[in-house]
């Protein structure tokens, strides 16, 4: 990813999902309400409540290893224990949904890691299957 690329719907990250398999695109617009973060992917667009990052990189580190992704569509549940089934959790700090468009909620553990991975808050697999996610440190070390 580009170090000049913002996250701004005029210059959104492109990133792919975490096998690899699909591209999509991602911007915070912070004039939504509530403030959101777009993942447009070809024609179809999912919205987040924005806080989401925050809030899945503080529950990250509170986990504090490795928690698989789960990704599943809104209508499928979601595994539990995965960051899917957090997003989607009335324990989460939204209590329920973080998903904004009534149809389009799901996927919150395939498009929001790459989001955080870009923010380099966070480590994300890219294995054709079973793919995880964990906070990374905040004082990362230089290699």
């Amino acid at each position: 990813m580009s170090k000049t690329t913002e996250g701004t719907k005029a210059n959104p990250w492109k990133l792919k999902t975490p096998p690899g398999t699909a591209e999509f695109e991602a911007y915070r617009d912070e004039d939504a309400d509530p403030p959101a973060l777009v993942v447009q992917v070809g024609k179809t667009q999912l919205r987040y409540h924005l806080r989401c990052l925050d809030d899945l990189r503080a529950m990250l580190e509170r986990h504090g290893d490795w928690m698989p992704l789960g990704g599943a569509d809104e209508q499928k549940p979601a595994a539990e224990g995965t960051v899917e089934a957090w997003g989607r959790s009335e324990t989460n700090p939204v209590e329920g949904w973080y998903g904004l468009k009534k149809g389009l909620r799901g996927r919150f553990g395939v498009y929001v890691p790459p989001v955080l991975e870009a923010l380099g808050l966070a480590e994300v697999e890219h294995n054709p299957k079973n793919n995880r996610m964990r906070a990374v440190a905040k004082s990362p070390k230089k290699k």
